[in-house]
Order: structure tokens, then C-alpha cells, then sequence
């Protein structure tokens, strides 16, 4: 396949695309090789202003209408709709998409967990007893003198109404701490179920619906929340039932885990049975065999994305990188075979792996590729899609012919902090419990806490902005949760070891060192945004920072985000009472009554409210003032002599 070259002049230095080295040295192997990547499509296609700041709508065939966001309100639409109604709109749709992509996601969890119960597909087993007591204990399912089968039925059977159910509310929440449910409760966004949620969403920005900025943001949190504490929660506890709970694991990280000698299967995507049935069929003895009758040392199996962060907190298997790395990977030449299933999958994936006579293959009935080799993947036979895979991958090494460039790079993090192992971590088998964390928020020594989560995206510099912000914040004494792509840009920077400790502060050094801990834990896929949520929780029950989500020291951040999950995930912990700051862009019109709703209004609410920067300093700025302004509201800005605290004392602060 022949790609045209740009001349040098017209091309951008490969180094203001990215600081993963590996990366570059393939943009730059690929572009000797005449193969284009999204970091170049990125760079011929200026971003359109009107849709950056959401002023047109195109919900109608009256329009598409056009407003300008340097004069938000010296027109409106053809049928009368201002630059709120329009902004709302496209906001609330993009919640809808983003959220009907999580909880699609859980249902299918839903689905495989039910069969699996019911005796129906074998291949997989309930491998955590112990996380189905405590889920199901969790929404008030009787769990003792019961067996496994009764408790497990009981529990996708309710589960099953966070997607049906019509009217209530939905089961998880019942872990929501009882201000912020009473919260939710007193403006009408407690979640009913997914489905409703996200039609009823969708027939409100229809033409001539709801036309008050204001009321609909209103169904964006309930709309939000439904995947935040209901699709993405669920697809997060009954993957640990099935999978198994993760707990830290060394890992290897970036593209050198790849081996010019073995036969290589990338599997990327979000969704973790489909690499769960890899796995298996990578270690089938007749399919190793095979693959050394055709000249490979074994099989190498690396993931990328959510898929890869699924199983590399779970099994320790290598990350070959995130998001923006997918094109990359494959103009090395050494990988025999990509499958993928949904989510962040490229279409310009078809043309470099044709470049290389590589196999894309696509594995679930949501996503085809014009182009890609389609191979289904079915739940209840999943050996026979992923044994294929394997065998196509094993006959393209036999019959490589592409020129082979491994960059040396690998680094090594260590992941899988999930809210069962940080509460052992901090208190062990009989004491396990959040009152080490917050004791030491209380005492100073850690400042507070922030989520840095999400994508890369090729409008900035891949990593850095993750990199650096999270540096600044750990600097500063701010224990960082990651998920998703984000934790394999510090992965990569050596950030997500127990050594990178020395580069916190003080305070974050001293817990760290004492614990054995990294100062920047990495809990999984994006899906597991929901471990965040649940961790907020944790540090409301166990008492001393507040009665309310809302009250914590805490912050989020997608610094690089660039789906429309991404701000489903924002508005879900912004509704939960999380300050939540964005990169990049922002798809709203400064100085308009719907940025002030959600820039300020909310806050005043009782939620919490949205932030916006693109320089990651100024991010850091931000979330730390905001930390520094909760601590101040519950009396902790002041120096405090640091002694151990009972519970009693620390409901006494709460009481002050």
C-alpha cells in the first residue's frame, strides 16, 4: 500500500508529537516507510472553532445552524434555540453516547455473569467467593449460611435493574454516602435505570424538547450517574467475581515487551473476557507447538489500551502502550496479529496494519472495520475465536516480510491498587481500613488526593501533560489514583514504582516509604473509574473529612481526554461532588449562562463542579487550591500536632 510523503517542510519534528520515545522512533520509522499515523492526521486537520465550542447544532434539518461563540448571543437558531439550549444539547448528547458505551459494556458483563451462574457457558467461574459476599452484602443481599449459586443469582438479578428498572433506584446506591444520596434526592437526579436514562436524554435534545440549559443538566447527572454508580460499577465488581480482584503486580510497560523471536498478538479494547479467553489459547500446548514448527521461540501475548490495563492488573501480562501508541505498534514490523473488540479503536488501524500484512481482526458484533478480517467472539464457544487469532498470527510470522524495528524501550510500573488491597494495604488481614489515609490527610502529611485519569490525544503532546501534572502533584503532597491510559503514561516515566517515591513530598514520601507503596497507584481500565468512587466513599464512612463526597480534599482530571466516555466520567463525579478539571478543550463557550452553571452554579448546589486548563502547572494550580480550600472548610489548614486519632475524635472535627 503506498501512502504519499509529505515533503519535509510540511512535516511537524516527530518530537512535538510525543515524549515516549518508542513512539517517536516509530512516527519516524513509519514516515521513512511512507506510512501516516493520526499524529500527522492530527496535524493537517485543523479542529473546526464552531463544533470545538459546541455553537452549531445540527438536531434538526432546519440547520445545521451556526452561532458565533465570539458573540454567543447576537443570533440564535433558525427555530430560536440560544447558545445555552445549543451547548446543553450537544453536552447532554455526548454524555449519552459516552455512558450508553459504559454501561453496554456492563450489561454485556451482566449477561456473561448470569450464564456462568446458570451453568450455561463453562469457560469461565465465579473466582473471587469473597468479592461476591461483599458486593452483594454491599446492596443488601443476605449472604450467610448460602451458597454460592443462591447468592450469586440474587446478585445479577439485581444488578439487572441498574439497565431495566424503570422507576426507584438504581442498587449501587445504597453505597452512596447518605448526604451526597440526600443530595441527589432533594434535585431529582438519584439514577432509575441506564436505559431509561439515556432515552429519556436523548428525546430531550430532540428539536423543540427541553429548552432550559439548566434542566437539562439535570438529566446529564442523572444520565452520568447511571453509569458512574450503575454500568461502570457493575462491569467493574462482576469482572473481579469472574477474573479475580486485582492486587499490585510488577509489570513491564512500552513496546520493547514485544520479541522479534515469538509470534505476537496485541489484543486491544476495553472489554476483559475476550483477553481472558486469549490467555488460555496463548498457553493451548497444541498452539505452541505450532508456532514453533513455524520458526517462533513461543507465543507473546501484550495488550494495549483498556484491554491491556484489564489483564495487566489482574495477570501482570505487558502493556504495549496506550491509545495513541495503536498505530504506532504495529510499523514495527513484529506484531503478527491485532484483535480488537470495542472502544478507542482507530479505523486508520486498517490501512498501517495493511502496510505490514498484518491481521486486524475484529472480534464483537458492535464493531466492524471496513477492511479489518472479522473473527466473531461469542461468550459461550470463546476458544474458537481466540484459537483463530492465534493461528492467523502464527501463520503471518511464518510469512513476515515486513522489516522488523523493536524499540528497546521497557519500563516497568507496578499496578492493581483496587479498593480491597488499599484498605489491607493500609491496615492489614483484621485491621483493614481507610483510617491510615485519613488520618494522615488529617494530620497533613498527605495533602489530599487526586484521580488523573483518561486518554492521550494528538492535539497535545502525548504523555507530557499526564507526566508533568502528575509530577506537580505528588511534589506537592497529593496521593494520584489513575486509571485508563493515563497510568501507562507514568508507567513509562517510572512513576508507578515504590522508588518514585522520592520525587513526593515530604509528607507523601514518609506514607509511602512506611507503606512500601508508589505515590501514584494505578486501579485499572477506564471502567474502573468506579473504584475511585468507591475509595470517596470509603474516606467518607470511615469519618474525619466530612459527611459528603463533596467535603473531601479530593480532585479529578482528564488532562489528554478525547472521547465523549470521558465526559460522561467527568459529569458522573462532578454530580458526586468532585472538583473535575479538563484538558485540551473544553466544548463550551466561555462567558455563557451554561459555563457558569457548570463552571460555578453547581458547586453551590452541593455537587461539584467542572475546571478547565491546558498547561499541566496550571492544572495542578487549580486542583491544589481547590484541595487546599476543603481542607480549610473542615478546619485541617492549620498546623496539627500529628497523634493518632479514634473514631470518636474524628467525628468530633466533623462535629466542629
Amino acid at each position: 500500500m503506498e501512502i504519499k510523503k509529505k515533503t519535509e517542510k510540511e512535516e511537524v519534528p516527530v518530537k512535538d508529537f510525543t515524549t515516549c520515545d518508542a513512539t517517536a522512533q516509530m512516527i519516524t520509522k513509519g514516515r521513512r516507510e511512507g506510512v501516516e499515523t493520526a499524529f500527522d492526521r492530527a496535524a493537517n486537520m485543523k479542529a473546526c472553532p464552531i463544533g470545538a465550542d459546541s455553537a452549531c447544532c445540527k438536531h434538526c434539518f432546519m440547520g445545521p445552524c451556526r452561532l458565533n461563540s465570539k458573540d454567543p448571543y447576537g443570533k440564535v437558531g433558525v427555530c430560536g434555540a440560544t447558545i445555552d439550549t445549543i451547548m446543553a444539547r450537544n453536552f447532554a448528547r455526548a454524555i449519552a453516547s459516552g455512558g450508553a458505551a459504559h454501561t453496554d459494556h456492563g450489561m454485556g458483563m451482566v449477561d456473561l455473569f448470569r450464564e456462568v451462574v446458570n451453568g450455561k457457558i463453562k469457560d469461565y467461574e465465579i473466582k473471587d467467593v469473597q468479592k461476591l459476599e461483599a458486593v452483594a452484602q454491599s446492596i443488601g443481599i443476605e449472604t450467610e449460611g448460602r451458597s454460592v449459586k443462591e447468592i450469586a443469582t440474587d446478585l445479577y438479578k439485581e444488578l439487572e435493574r441498574t439497565y431495566t428498572q424503570v422507576e426507584g433506584e438504581i442498587p449501587f446506591a445504597k453505597r452512596v454516602p447518605p448526604k451526597t444520596l440526600e443530595n441527589w434526592r432533594k434535585h431529582g437526579i438519584v439514577p432509575r435505570g441506564a436505559m431509561r436514562e439515556i432515552m429519556e436524554m436523548m428525546h430531550r435534545t430532540h428539536m423543540g424538547v427541553d429548552q432550559d440549559y439548566a434542566n437539562i443538566t439535570k438529566q446529564c447527572s442523572r444520565t452520568a450517574l447511571a453509569d458512574g454508580w450503575g454500568g461502570s460499577m457493575v462491569a467493574t465488581e462482576i469482572s473481579d467475581i469472574l477474573f479475580g480482584t486485582p492486587s499490585p503486580i510488577s509489570i513491564e510497560v512500552n513496546m520493547g515487551v514485544l520479541k522479534e523471536d515469538h509470534v505476537n498478538i496485541i489484543i486491544h479494547g476495553h472489554e476483559p473476557n475476550m483477553f481472558e479467553s486469549m490467555i488460555a489459547s496463548v498457553h493451548e500446548r497444541t498452539l505452541i507447538e505450532a508456532a514453533k514448527a513455524a520458526g517462533a521461540k513461543g507465543i507473546n501475548l501484550a495488550g494495549m489500551c483498556c484491554s491491556g490495563a484489564e489483564v495487566l492488573v489482574r495477570h501482570g501480562i505487558p502493556h504495549a502502550g496506550n491509545f495513541m501508541s495503536t498505530e504506532a505498534v504495529l510499523i514495527t514490523g513484529a506484531v503478527d496479529a491485532m484483535a480488537v473488540d470495542v472502544q478507542c479503536i482507530k479505523q486508520g488501524l486498517v490501512k498501517v496494519a495493511e502496510c505490514y500484512n498484518t491481521p486486524l481482526i475484529t472480534t464483537n458484533p458492535r464493531c466492524r472495520i471496513e477492511g479489518a478480517t472479522h473473527v466473531e467472539f461469542n461468550d459461550h464457544d470463546p476458544k474458537a475465536c481466540t484459537d483463530e487469532i492465534v493461528i492467523k498470527a502464527i501463520t503471518r510470522f511464518k510469512n513476515r516480510k515486513a522489516k522488523i524495528e523493536i524499540p528497546k524501550n521497557v519500563n516497568v510500573g507496578v499496578h492493581g491498587f483496587s479498593h480491597e488491597y488499599i484498605n489491607y494495604m493500609l491496615g492489614g488481614t483484621f485491621r483493614g481500613s481507610y483510617t491510615p489515609l485519613n488520618d494522615n490527610i488529617i494530620n497533613g502529611r498527605i495533602r489530599g488526593v487526586a484521580g488523573v485519569v483518561g486518554c492521550t490525544n494528538p492535539r497535545v503532546k502525548q504523555d507530557w501533560v499526564h507526566v508533568e501534572l502528575v509530577k506537580e502533584l505528588i511534589k506537592n503532597d497529593v496521593l494520584v489514583l489513575q486509571t485508563g491510559c493515563s497510568q501507562i503514561a507514568l508507567a513509562k516515566a517510572g512513576l508507578t514504582t515504590p522508588e518514585a517515591a522520592h520525587l513526593a513530598g515530604p509528607g507523601l514520601k514518609e506514607v509511602c516509604e512506611t507503606v512500601g507503596m508508589p505515590p501514584v497507584l494505578g486501579i485499572g481500565s477506564c471502567v474502573d473509574n468506579s473504584r475511585i468512587l468507591i475509595a470517596a466513599s470509603e474516606m467518607v464512612r470511615t469519618g474525619g473529612l466530612g459527611d459528603s463526597i463533596a467535603d473531601l480534599p479530593v480532585a479529578g482530571c482528564a488532562p489528554e481526554y478525547m472521547s465523549e466516555k470521558a465526559i460522561c466520567i467527568g459529569q458522573y463525579f462532578v454530580a458526586s461532588g468532585v472538583y473535575t478539571v479538563f484538558g485540551v478543550t473544553f466544548p463550551i463557550v466561555e462567558g455563557t449562562k451554561f459555563h457558569k452553571h457548570l463552571f460555578e452554579e453547581l458547586e453551590t448546589m452541593g455537587f461539584g463542579k467542572w475546571g478547565f486548563a491546558v498547561d499541566p502547572h496550571e492544572i495542578a494550580r487549580l486542583m491544589i487550591n481547590h484541595i487546599d480550600k476543603k481542607r480549610k472548610a473542615l478546619g485541617l489548614d492549620k498546623g496539627r500536632e500529628r497523634v493518632l486519632m479514634d473514631m470518636q475524635d474524628r467525628r468530633a472535627i466533623d462535629a466542629a
